[in-house]
């Protein structure tokens, strides 16, 4: 396995408690790894057919999704800054299941560490967002998934640790299942 220090660790940020709360877990971990760096990826979905016909201008309307995925990495980028951890941040548009272990891929990420459920989760929802149960099917590179414990313990209930998919759960391996 690659060494901790020089691990480069996707973070898909979307604005919900557990992205974020995942963003705090990989810099825990990465404390003992000085060399770690980041890449904070935002996915935008691509522009309906309704957004076409209401803006008349496909420039804008990527202009405009830039803008709100720019807003939503925001938070992280303050979280990164303020613990002097090195990153790039990209605002992607498609689908996130998709495009979140291509630019693993493409950034040479050797792990992705990822909120367990988006900001279209209902509260105390539990269980696995489909994105990050794509995330987990699809990745080469291990995956680390992410709850908020902050909001669990706030509504009284037992809180969950991070769920980690480690190489024993990569893409192809027969102990997979």
């Amino acid at each position: 396995m690659t060494n901790p220090t020089a691990w480069k660790i996707l973070l898909p940020v979307d604005g919900s408690a557990d992205s974020m709360a995942a963003v705090r877990h990989a810099l825990r971990w990465a404390e003992g790894a000085p060399q770690a760096a980041f890449v904070l990826a935002n996915v935008q979905e691509a522009a309906s057919l309704y957004e076409v016909v209401v803006a008349h201008d496909a420039e804008r309307i990527a202009a405009i999704k830039r803008e709100a995925g720019a807003d939503l990495i925001g938070p992280a980028e303050v979280l990164l800054d303020n613990a002097g951890a090195s990153y790039e941040s990209e605002v992607a548009a498609g689908t996130p299941e998709h495009l979140i272990v291509e630019l693993a891929e493409n950034y040479g990420c050797n792990a992705i560490v990822m909120g367990a459920r988006g900001q279209s989760a209902a509260p105390g929802d539990g269980g696995l967002g489909s994105v990050a149960l794509a995330v987990l099917d699809a990745s080469p590179v291990p995956v680390t998934v992410v709850r908020d414990v902050s909001a669990e313990a706030a509504e009284g209930e037992e809180p969950e640790q991070a769920d980690e998919a480690g190489p024993a759960a990569q893409a192809g391996d027969p102990a997979r299942g």
